[in-house]
């Protein structure tokens, strides 16, 4: 069954209706293996009683754009589902679930991979509820208002889950330490910073630049040749254009403060070969990228001012087009300074 991502559609709709519909005839006699990754979330709609698919979307499309970090996109998400936040694997009852997990979420809270299906997760309305209001995600009062009333989410202590099983297959820390073995084959020195970085894309973005430089110019805290690896989900506040995505962003955040630089190399991509709106996974950025872009006509602080980063890496053909890969362990990043 085929959905769509990361705008829900009806097809999505169908398929979550389909997989209620077959838990529901299990017995205990029966086991379910479940398969989660990353997009989960887009991919299987199931708005409450009462709300369509048009609602799902403009919530979706609501914490897409908020800059929330996924955790508490993930906990609003599964207060406003009827298959969401463990209801799949509660359907199913009482059969056993096992649940086998490629994790795309920081700290690989194997719970909140696509929202969660057949694991629940902790947090309940209140926690929901003062997500949205510390991200000021602006919702509709009627949805504010379904997660302020409805019946409490399913817990990971409801006796339905008992006996399920859950295994962590892959995650951004397995990439990582791949990476790295991959560096070190030819030679170079690799440093993993974290598998779970969050925040805003340009301020990591920032941050990353200030310790490739540190390296560049003093040698510390790594000698060179040196490759900086890290993993994770930032997140991008969309307040202009909003074209591109979170890498591709971070990447022109990174470029413009390593700009002259010889010595530095970056690649910022989604594992899963999609960064964002566009049809790229991120981009490439040396010193020069900077100087291109304005040779081209870019004015690559306009761009990220209005969170255009794909129009930047367009303008000097630094995109990275990769196409879908069949897997999600979210952000990649890495800084070569030789």
């Amino acid at each position: 069954m085929e959905a769509s991502h990361p705008v829900p559609d009806e097809a999505g709709l169908a398929a979550s209706a389909r997989l209620l519909e077959l838990a529901r005839d299990l017995t205990e006699d029966d086991l379910v293996i479940a398969l989660m990754c990353g997009g989960g979330s887009a991919l299987l709609p199931a708005p409450p009683e009462g709300f369509e698919l048009s609602d799902e979307i403009l919530l979706n499309e609501a914490l897409l754009k908020s800059g929330a970090p996924i955790s508490a996109m993930n906990l609003i998400r599964k207060h406003f589902s009827r298959i969401k936040g463990g209801r799949l694997a509660a359907a199913a009852h009482p059969a056993q679930v096992v649940t086998f997990v490629v994790s795309d979420i920081p700290g690989d809270n194997p719970a909140l991979v696509s929202s969660g299906p057949t694991i629940p997760s902790e947090g309940d309305a209140r926690d929901a509820l003062r997500a949205i209001e510390t991200y000021r995600i602006g919702l509709p009062a009627k949805i504010i208002r379904h997660i302020e009333t409805a019946a409490r989410a399913p817990s990971p202590e409801d006796p339905e889950f008992s006996g399920h099983h859950v295994h962590l297959i892959a995650s951004a820390n397995v990439s990582l330490e791949a990476a790295a073995a991959v560096a070190e084959a030819q030679g170079v020195q690799a440093v993993i910073l974290s598998d779970a970085l969050e925040g805003e894309a340009r301020e990591a973005g920032s941050f990353h630049a200030a310790i490739a430089r540190e390296v560049e110019r003093r040698g510390r805290p790594f000698q060179t040749p040196v490759v900086l690896l890290s993993g994770g989900e930032t997140t991008v506040t969309v307040r202009g254009k909003g074209k591109g995505g979170r890498n591709t962003e971070f990447l022109l955040s990174f470029a413009t403060q390593i700009s002259g630089s010889t010595r530095i190399h970056a690649l910022a991509a989604d594992t899963d070969g999609i960064d964002g709106s566009e049809d790229n996974a991120g981009a490439f950025a040396d010193g020069t990228s900077i100087g291109r872009m304005l040779a081209a006509g870019v004015r690559a602080d306009a761009n990220l001012a209005n969170n255009d980063a794909w129009s930047a890496f367009d303008a000097v053909d630094d995109l990275f087009v990769c196409g879908p890969t069949g897997t999600n362990v979210n952000d990649f990043r890495a800084i070569l300074i030789l």
